[in-house]
């Protein structure tokens, strides 16, 4: 069964740095996408930053300058540096990522993990 599990987060001030990584396990034939996503509390999942399988990035215009999507293929992981945070960036932090389990391609998330940016 594919999973994506996450770590890092928590509770940082205003102008400090955290750093997220989600990995992949299971059985399955390819990964494609894998990126991150945040529901800040009462509104709508957003996209935070995405990375492609060749390495092409996106990022939200709010995170732009501030946030760093990287990833390992060998490791099969996806990183997010996030520096310069604002209290605005407090919000639960979900991975996702595009997996082949077979010859068919689905969305996986990751179970979320706490951002508290607050003095």
């Amino acid at each position: 069964q594919v999973q994506l599990v996450e770590s890092g987060g928590g509770l940082v001030q205003p102008g400090g740095s955290l750093s997220l990584s989600c990995t992949a396990s299971g059985r399955f034939m390819s990964i494609s996408g894998m990126g991150w996503y945040r529901q800040p509390p009462g509104k709508q999942r957003e996209l935070v930053a995405y990375i492609t399988s060749n390495n092409r990035i996106n990022y939200s215009d709010s995170v732009k300058g501030r946030f760093t999507i990287s990833r390992d293929n060998a490791k099969i992981t996806v990183y997010l540096q996030m520096n310069s945070l604002k209290p605005e960036d407090s919000a639960v932090y979900y991975c996702n990522a595009a997996i082949a389990p077979n010859t068919i391609t689905y969305e996986y998330w990751g179970q979320g993990t706490q951002v508290t940016v607050s003095s």
